[in-house]
């Protein structure tokens, strides 16, 4: 029997089976692509043409992050390149947006779909790094026969999610190779290259975002774990890249609502002196945490409403409705 028949035998097996897919991730993924996807993993596809078109317009969408992110891939593939190698770089959708990859494999990976413009969502591809990283928003390596469409198990693809300044996904980083002799001990050591890489990528976004607040590094054991927070004049945490969200209890992603720096770290950070920026620390915070609400937050200062009022107007304080 034919390697490519062997394997499309053994995903039927698993996607008809009645508890495969709950007892592992990567069965899940492939009950993902047959059930809710409807892919045949016998269906030989037809060569993967660039959609030109959308391709242009999520570049332009996506602009800020491409230049960024571009010389981050530049490294991470001058660190790879040599061992028959790509680097790429999709949208959250799987749409391939960039890519790296060295002249004796660039026909291979034109063949297989490995070039800007393609798709490669579960939807399209089934099981694969980039897809199955983007619906599992983890970071993933699919080896080789792991993938669900018999035509992709000749490669092995590493993969790990980057999420936006407001915690949302927004892309997936892929190291792709279509090496026989690649091995799960080497994919290995290469994930921890990418999913360092991708959080460059998300600390480059984060600081370009906030350009204008004080970035903090939040207290932790890693430094890479990109826990960064955005902190206004007022000192209050304004900004908060996914892992400093995760760490904090923070909303998931979406629009941050702002806290006191000292209720999440212990400490204010303050720079600079005086009574006013003292006090109009302290009012601004207790306005924070009473969510806009003048009455409550005259009450935790112990001062009356109409006190509270006259000193926001004297340290020009705006009234943020709750």
């Amino acid at each position: 029997m034919a390697r490519g028949d062997s394997h499309i035998d053994r995903v039927i097996r698993s996607v008809t089976s009645g508890t495969a897919a709950a007892q592992s991730r990567l069965a899940a993924s492939w009950q993902r692509s047959f059930q809710k996807h409807g892919l045949d993993p016998s269906r030989p596809l037809p060569s993967s043409r660039p959609d030109t078109l959308r391709l242009s317009e999520r570049r332009e969408e996506l602009g800020r992050m491409l230049r960024l992110a571009g010389p981050r891939l530049d490294d991470l593939y001058a660190m790879l390149g040599h061992c028959g190698c790509g680097v790429l770089l999709t949208d959250a959708q799987g749409l391939v947006l960039d890519s790296r990859s060295g002249s004796g494999d660039a026909s291979r990976f034109a063949a297989w779909g490995l070039h800007p413009g393609v798709d490669w969502s579960e939807a399209a591809q089934g099981t694969n790094g980039i897809g199955t990283c983007l619906a599992e928003m983890r970071p993933v390596t699919i080896h080789r026969d792991q993938h669900y469409l018999a035509r992709n198990i000749g490669m092995s693809c590493i993969d790990a999610p980057v999420f936006g300044p407001e915690g949302q996904l927004v892309a997936a980083l892929d190291v792709s190779s279509a090496r026989a002799d690649q091995t799960e001990g080497f994919n290995r050591l290469i994930e921890g290259m990418v999913i360092r890489v991708a959080r460059q990528i998300e600390s480059d976004l984060f600081r370009a975002t906030h350009s204008a607040h004080r970035i903090v590094l939040a207290p932790g054991e890693d430094p890479a774990d990109t826990a960064l927070l955005a902190v206004d004049g007022d000192e209050l945490v304004v900004g908060a890249t996914r892992e400093a969200r995760r760490r904090f209890g923070l909303e998931r992603d979406g629009s941050l609502r702002p806290r006191p720096l000292v209720d999440l770290t212990g400490s204010s950070q303050e720079s600079g002196s005086g009574l006013d920026r003292a006090e109009r620390a302290a009012l601004v915070r207790a306005l924070a945490r009473a969510d806009g609400n003048a009455s409550e937050a005259a009450r935790a200062l112990g001062i009356g409403r109409a006190t509270l009022y006259r000193r926001m107007k004297r340290l020009d304080i705006p009234h943020r409705q709750p």
